[in-house]
C-alpha cells in the first residue's frame, strides 16, 4: 500500500481499527505482536524511511504502549523526529519521549541537545514544544540542564507572549521538582514585574509561578502584593467588553482573578501602605457589589465563574480578618447562598461561614442565620452538606444560644446519618460542657446523648461526666436520681449502665430515702442489666456492689450471694472471678470501719480540661480545633487520683473550666475568652531563607496582630501550624500553644525554647512546660505557659521552635502575645470621676503620653471600638462630649503594684487622623500602652 501523505496516517487508523475488532485478548496480542515485528523490521532493514513513515510507526508504538504493553525499541527513531522541521513529526517525537523515555536512558543527552536546539529556535512553535516536553518529563536532570535558559526566556523582552506563558508554567513544574532552579537577586523583581505584562495569558501563568515562589520565600517576593492588587483592581473594575479575549460568560478574567486573590492570601493585610490596602478593600467591595447585581446570563458557566471569584474574595476577607464591614457583608452574602438551589453553593457557603464564625467582627452576623443552618442540618439531601451545617452550628455556638443549638443537635441525632453520628456526639458533649451554666443541664444532655446514640459515645464522654459529677457536690444527688430513672428503661445502652453503676455506687445513698429508689431497688435494677453487659462493664458493676455493702449494710446478704455465684467456675472470665472472690472476702472479714475506709467516696479528680476535644481532633488531623486541648487527658474513673492544683487556674468564671467564644462584646484582656484559632490564619514571614548547604530555614512572626486579641494562629506554613489560646486574671496569665504537624512525616528533635532575658524575667515571670521531642504526622500537641506580671515591662517574650523535617532543620521565632496590656482589669467610672482623675494625672507631664498619627486604613469606628475593647480596658460610653471619641479606663495588675490607666482616642474623619492620649500613675506604662495601641490604627 503506498504511503498516504499528510497527517491522516491511514496505516495507524487501520491498525487501531484492527485492534478494536479483535474478539479476544489473545487475538489482540497476536495482532500487536505482528505489528511490532513489522515495525522492528522496518526500523532495522529500511534505511530510507522518511519522516512521515517514522512518525507513523512511532505513533503505533505509542498506541501499543498506552494499551499496556512494554515497548523496548523505537526510541532512537523518536529522537530523530526531534530534528525534523515539520511540526507534526516533531510533535510526535516529543510526545513519545515525554511518555516512554526514562530519565536514566542513554539517549537523554541526545534529547537534551535537541531540546536546546529548539529552545534557541526563532520559531515559537518549536520553542513551545520543547518547553512542554521539559515540563512533562519534569525531572531533576531537566531542571539542571535548562535551569539557566528558561528563566532567560521568561523575562526576555524579545520573547513572544505565547512562549512566555509556556516558560512560566514550565518553570513552575521544574520548581516543584527542584526549588533551587529559580535564581534570586535581580531575577526576583523581573519575575514579579510579569504581573504588569500587557498580555493577560502571561500574567495568568506568571501568577501561578509567583504564588508557588511566595510560599517558599514570602519575604523576598513581598513586593508582588502591590502589583497584584493593582492588576486585580483593573480586572474587577473592567467591563466584560474591555477584556474580550479573556472574558468568560460576561465575567472578566475569572481564572486570573482567582489566582491573584489566592496569591494575596499568602500575606497579612498591607498595613505599611494605606493606599494599597485601601485599593484592595475597594476591589473586595466591588466583587461583593457585583454579586448583588442581576446575572448577565442564565447559563451555569456564568454563575460558576462569578461565584468562583466571589468565594475566593471571601476567603481573602476571612484571611485578613481586619475589616469588620467586609466580614459582615461577606457573611450576609453567604447567608443568601444558604437558600440557593445549587447544592455546591450551599456547601461552600456553610464552609466559609464556619471560618467567619470564629472572627470577633462577624460572629454575631453568622448567628443571625442560625435557623436556616438548623434547617439545612435537618432537611438537606446531601450528607456532606448536613455535616457542614453541623460544623457551622458548632462554630457559631456561644453562651447565648448554646442550649438551643445543643437541643436541636440532640433532636437531629436520632435520625442522623451513621457516618456523622460519632462526630456529632463529640461536638454535643463539648458544647454542653463548655457552655454549661447549670450542671443539671449538662448531666441531662450527656444522659440523653447516651440514650439516643449510645453506640457512638466514646469512653472519654462518660469518663468526663463522671469526673464532673464527682467534683461538684451540688449536682451529685440530681445525677443519681436522673441516672436511676434512665436505667429503668427496658432497652438501656451499656454506656448508660456504666455511668449508672459508677454514680449510684458513689452517690446512691443520696436518693435511698425514697422507697421508689431504696437500696434494694437500686441493686436489683443494676443487677438486672448485669447479664446483658460485656465483661468490662460487669467488672465495674461488681465494684459498685461492694460499694453498696458499705453504703447500705441492709443488702449485704444479697450482694454477697452475687459474689458467691461469680467467684466460682460459673464465671468464665478470670478477672470477674478474682474480683468477686476478693470482694466477697472483704465483705465478710472486714469490719464496718475498715470497709468505710477502703470504700470511701472517690476523691475529687484533678481539674483538667476535657479529653473529648482530643478525640474530635483525631478525626481531622492537622487542624487546630475550635476549643483548647490540654496535654493531660481526663482520667479513667476506675482509678484513684491525687489532686493537682494549678497555681493560676480559677473556676469562678467558668463552671467547667472551659471558656467562651466571642459574643456581642469583643474579647478583653482579662476575660479568659478562648476563640477558634482557625479563624485567624496569618501568613508567616521568613527572616532568612538560606538555600545554601545547610538548607536551614528561619522564620519570624509579627506580634502586632495579638495586641488586641488573645487567640489565633501565631504561625502557619506547609509543615506546621502554631496556635495560641490565652486567658488572664489580674496579674496572672496562662497560654496554651498548639503545635499541629501538617505533614505526613514526623517532626523530630522538636524543641520550643523560651527567650526572655533575666532582667525582664524579674518583671514578668515565665514557666513553660516541656513537650515530647517527636511530633507525629498529622498529630497535635499542646504546651502550657504560665506567666506572672511582677512589675511593668516593655517588649514581649519569644519562643524559638526548632525541629527537623525530612532531615532539614527548621527554626521559627515567635513573639508571644504577652504585652503589658494583657493584665488589664476593666474599670467602670462615671463622667465626674473620669475627668477628675484625668485632670489629676495630666498635671504631671511625665505621667502623660500622646500620639497624633494618620490612619493606616480608611476609618471604621466600629472596628476601632472592637480593637479598643480587645485592648483590655473598659470602654466608657456617653462620657466624652464628642460621641465619636473613645474613652477608656482600666487597672494593670502587677505583683508589686496596681497602675490605674485612662485612655482617650479622638478620631478626625475629615483629616483621617487619630490623637491617642494615655495617662496613668506611671510614665513608663503610659508610654508603652500608647506605643502598643497606636500601631493598631
Amino acid at each position: 500500500m503506498p504511503a498516504v501523505r499528510g497527517d491522516g496516517m491511514r496505516g495507524l487508523a487501520v491498525f487501531i481499527s484492527d485492534i478494536r475488532n479483535c474478539k479476544s485478548k489473545e487475538a489482540e496480542i497476536k495482532r500487536i505482536n505482528k505489528e511490532l515485528a513489522n515495525i522492528r523490521s522496518k526500523f532495522k532493514g529500511d534505511k530510507t524511511l522518511d519522516g512521515y513513515q517514522k512518525k507513523k510507526y512511532v505513533c503505533k508504538l505509542l498506541f501499543i504502549f498506552l494499551l499496556g504493553h512494554d515497548i523496548d525499541f523505537g526510541h532512537m527513531e523518536a529522537v530523530n523526529l526531534l530534528s525534523s522541521n515539520k511540526y507534526s513529526e516533531k510533535q510526535i517525537g516529543y510526545l513519545f519521549i515525554s511518555v516512554l523515555v526514562n530519565t536514566n536512558s542513554e539517549l537523554i543527552k541526545l534529547i537534551i541537545q535537541s531540546i536546546k536546539n529548539d529552545l534557541a529556535s526563532r520559531n515559537p512553535i518549536h520553542v513551545n514544544l520543547a518547553l512542554q516536553c521539559i515540563a512533562n518529563i519534569g525531572s531533576r536532570e531537566m531542571a539542571e540542564a535548562f535551569g539557566n535558559e528558561i528563566p532567560k526566556l521568561l523575562v526576555s523582552g524579545d520573547t513572544m507572549d505565547v512562549v512566555k506563558q509556556s516558560a512560566a508554567l514550565c518553570l513552575l513544574r521544574l520548581f516543584r521538582t527542584s526549588q533551587e532552579i529559580i535564581p534570586g537577586g535581580e531575577w526576583t523583581s523581573r519575575i514579579i514585574h510579569l504581573l504588569n505584562d500587557q498580555h493577560m495569558g502571561v500574567v495568568t501563568a506568571a501568577t501561578s509561578l509567583i504564588d508557588a515562589l511566595v510560599k517558599k520565600n514570602p519575604e523576598e517576593y513581598k513586593s508582588c502584593v502591590s502589583l497584584a492588587v493593582s492588576r486585580l483592581s483593573r480586572i474587577v473594575t473592567a467591563s466584560y467588553t474591555d477584556l474580550q479575549d479573556y472574558t468568560y460568560y460576561f465575567v472578566p478574567a475569572p481564572w486570573l482573578s482567582v489566582k491573584l486573590l489566592r496569591l494575596l492570601q499568602n500575606y497579612t493585610p498591607p498595613a505599611e501602605d494605606p493606599g494599597v490596602r485601601g485599593r484592595l478593600n475597594e476591589c473586595l467591595e466591588t466583587i461583593l457589589n457585583k454579586a448583588q447585581e442581576p446575572p448577565k446570563s442564565k447559563k451555569v458557566q456564568h454563575s460558576n465563574a462569578k461565584n468562583a471569584v466571589l468565594f475566593e474574595a471571601i476567603s481573602l476577607i476571612i484571611h485578613n480578618d481586619s475589616e469588620a464591614n467586609l466580614l459582615v457583608r461577606a457573611c450576609n452574602q453567604l447567608g443568601q447562598f444558604l437558600s440557593n438551589r445549587e447544592t455546591n453553593l450551599r456547601y461552600l457557603a456553610l464552609e466559609s461561614m464556619c471560618h467567619l464564625a470564629t472572627s470577633e467582627f462577624s460572629h454575631e452576623a453568622v448567628k443571625k442565620h442560625q435557623e436556616v443552618v438548623i434547617l439545612s442540618m435537618k432537611m438537606e439531601k446531601d450528607v456532606s452538606v448536613r455535616q457542614q451545617a453541623v460544623d457551622l452550628l458548632y462554630a457559631m455556638c456561644d453562651k447565648s444560644n448554646a442550649e438551643e443549638i445543643v437541643q436541636e443537635m440532640l433532636n437531629y441525632l436520632e435520625t442522623a446519618d451513621y457516618s456523622i453520628r460519632e462526630e456529632m456526639v463529640l461536638k454535643v458533649a463539648i458544647l454542653a460542657e463548655k457552655y454549661a451554666t447549670d450542671y443539671t443541664w449538662y448531666v441531662d444532655v450527656i444522659l440523653n446523648l447516651i440514650r439516643i446514640a449510645g453506640d457512638y459515645v466514646s469512653e472519654e464522654v462518660w469518663y468526663r461526666v463522671i469526673q464532673i459529677v464527682i467534683n461538684r457536690d451540688e449536682v451529685q444527688g440530681y445525677a443519681a436520681k436522673t441516672v436511676f430513672e434512665a436505667l429503668q428503661a427496658p432497652a438501656c445502652h451499656e454506656n448508660m449502665v456504666k455511668v449508672g453503676g459508677y454514680i449510684l455506687g458513689e452517690f446512691g445513698n443520696l436518693i435511698a430515702g425514697d422507697q421508689r429508689s431504696s437500696p434494694a431497688v437500686q441493686f436489683q435494677l443494676l443487677h438486672s442489666k448485669y447479664h446483658l453487659c460485656s465483661p468490662m462493664t460487669r467488672a465495674l458493676l461488681l465494684s459498685t456492689y461492694i460499694k453498696f455493702v458499705n453504703l447500705f449494710p441492709e443488702i449485704r446478704t444479697q450482694v454477697q450471694e452475687v459474689f458467691k455465684q461469680h467467684s466460682n467456675l460459673r464465671s468464665a472470665d478470670a478477672e470477674l472471678q478474682q474480683r468477686a472472690s476478693e470482694y466477697l472476702q472483704l465483705s465478710i472479714i472486714a469490719s464496718s470501719d475498715v470497709l468505710a475506709t477502703v470504700l470511701e467516696e472517690m476523691p475529687a479528680f484533678p481539674e483538667r480540661e476535657s479529653s473529648i476535644l482530643a478525640v474530635l481532633k483525631k478525626k481531622k488531623p492537622g487542624r487546630v480545633p475550635e476549643n483548647e486541648i490540654k496535654e493531660n487527658k481526663s482520667p479513667t474513673p476506675v482509678t484513684n487520683h491525687t489532686n493537682e492544683v494549678n497555681n493560676i487556674s480559677s473556676s469562678s468564671a467558668d463552671l467547667l473550666g472551659l471558656s467562651t467564644p466571642p459574643t456581642s462584646q469583643p474579647n478583653s484582656g482579662n476575660t479568659g475568652v478562648l476563640l477558634d484559632v482557625l479563624g485567624d490564619i496569618y501568613s508567616s514571614k521568613p527572616l532568612n531563607n538560606n538555600t545554601n548547604a545547610s538548607s536551614n530555614k528561619n522564620w519570624f512572626v509579627d506580634p502586632k496582630k495579638f495586641v488586641c486579641k488573645n487567640n489565633g494562629v501565631l504561625f502557619e506554613n506547609d509543615l506546621i501550624q502554631i496556635g495560641v489560646k490565652s486567658e488572664f486574671r489580674q496579674n496572672l496569665g496562662r497560654l496554651g500553644l498548639f503545635y499541629g504537624n501538617k505533614t505526613s512525616t514526623p517532626l523530630t528533635n522538636f524543641v520550643p525554647t523560651l527567650l526572655w532575658p533575666e532582667d525582664n524575667a524579674a518583671k514578668l515571670n515565665m514557666q513553660m512546660k516541656s513537650v515530647e521531642p517527636v511530633l507525629e504526622a498529622g498529630a497535635q500537641i499542646q504546651q502550657m505557659i504560665n506567666a506572672e506580671c511582677i512589675d511593668d515591662y516593655t517588649d514581649a517574650p519569644s519562643i524559638v521552635v526548632s525541629f527537623v523535617c525530612n532531615k532539614v532543620p527548621h527554626k521559627i521565632n515567635i513573639k508571644l502575645p504577652l504585652t503589658i496590656n494583657k493584665f488589664f482589669e476593666p474599670t467602670e467610672m462615671n463622667g465626674d470621676s473620669f475627668f477628675a482623675r484625668w485632670k489629676n494625672l495630666g498635671n504631671t507631664n511625665q505621667q502623660r503620653s500622646q500620639k497624633i498619627f494618620k490612619a493606616i486604613a480608611p476609618m471604621d469606628l466600629q472596628a476601632a471600638r472592637a480593637k479598643i475593647m480587645g485592648f483590655g480596658m473598659a470602654l466608657l460610653d456617653g462620657i466624652d462630649p464628642n460621641p465619636d471619641n473613645f474613652v477608656c479606663a482600666g487597672i494593670i495588675h502587677m505583683r508589686s503594684q496596681q497602675v490605674g490607666c485612662l485612655l482617650r482616642l479622638e478620631p478626625n474623619k475629615n483629616a483621617q487622623m487619630y490623637r491617642l492620649t494615655v495617662r496613668s500613675s506611671k510614665e513608663t506604662v503610659s508610654v508603652e500602652l500608647c506605643d502598643l495601641l497606636a500601631d493598631q490604627f
